[in-house]
């Protein structure tokens, strides 16, 4: 009889405790929940609750004043089948992405390299060419770009004392869409810290060590810091390309889109049809459209990164 009564007081002991274990794991959990709530509540209310209310949108008629009308798949349709300007939006921002893009790395990798010593400022010159990064998405900035590039801008000055001839450059179908890419390219501040950062972790060893075997300064770049760089590589790769599809300021301040749709971005043609046209429901799908294709680019530049992607701590690829 004792040894039941014992065993039912050391199982209501060890209830107790485990009680007691679960009300402290409770308390620390709230408290957790209480500290990341507004985070929490900004990311529901802010980013989840808009989306979700952005996609119910783009299976309806909504002009911003009335309510919505449900019509299914009927934006999706009339965007792939009757509706030129977003295929020709498509064309502008997958060539400007295809321009910018590579030209940008490699111009940051390039003064990265440059940079890439302890000599006396060089602090302040790597602050001076990250200015750019800063101040290029704003609009006194694009202000001052269409000024340089316009009929009477510093540009066809120089064009003129050299005798070459002159334009309107951010007027003219043919040169608007480079004259953006140049200025998003001068805007190579954010990539090249990054690269910097990057070439300081690669060990010195490995570049003394190719001098004595006799590589080459072009060599050692190829087989040294390339496949050390690899992964900062793929990260600037995968940032300024979602970055790209998403460009806007460029062509909404500079050019408007034009001439003739040649710099209409995607995301200026969306903001075209929801806040211009008020066609909210169409813009909303178009949203959801660049949200895949951005997926889309994404999920492939991570299945190549397999193939020219090196990590050091899985020896390879």
């Amino acid at each position: 009889m004792s040894s039941n009564m014992e065993t039912a007081e050391l199982n209501k002991q060890r209830s107790r405790s485990k009680e007691g274990k679960l009300r402290s794991q409770l308390r620390i959990d709230l408290v957790g929940f209480a500290f990341i709530s507004p985070w929490l509540i900004g990311f529901l209310g802010f980013i989840v609750g808009p989306m979700l209310a952005s996609l119910y949108f783009s299976f309806t008629d909504y002009d911003l004043l009335s309510d919505p009308n449900w019509i299914g798949l009927s934006n999706y349709m009339n965007m792939f089948t009757n509706d030129d300007r977003f295929w020709k939006a498509i064309r502008v921002t997958l060539v400007f992405v295809f321009g910018s893009v590579p030209l940008k790395l490699a111009f940051a990798l390039f003064v990265a390299m440059l940079f890439n010593t302890s000599r006396k400022g060089v602090g302040l010159y790597r602050t001076l060419f990250y200015v750019p990064s800063i101040l290029g998405g704003s609009v006194a900035i694009a202000v001052v770009w269409k000024q340089l590039f316009g009929r009477q801008g510093a540009v066809n000055d120089i064009f003129e004392f050299l005798g070459l001839p002159t334009m309107s450059w951010v007027t003219s179908p043919d040169f608007a869409l480079s004259t953006l890419i140049l200025l998003v390219v001068w805007q190579f501040g954010s990539p090249m810290l990054i690269f910097l950062a990057g070439l300081k972790a690669i060990p010195k060893e490995l570049y003394e060590a190719a001098s004595v075997d006799g590589a080459s300064p072009i060599l050692q770049f190829l087989k040294i810091t390339i496949p050390m760089l690899s992964p900062v590589i793929f990260f600037n790769l995968v940032m300024q390309t979602i970055q790209g599809f998403m460009a806007f300021t460029q062509s909404f301040l500079i050019t408007e889109g034009g001439p003739l749709d040649s710099t209409l971005f995607y995301a200026v043609y969306l903001y075209e049809k929801a806040f211009a046209h008020f066609d909210m429901g169409y813009a909303s799908a178009l949203a959801w459209i660049l949200l895949l294709i951005c997926g889309i680019f994404t999920a492939f530049i991570f299945r190549t990164a397999k193939t020219w992607v090196y990590y050091e701590s899985e020896g390879g690829n």
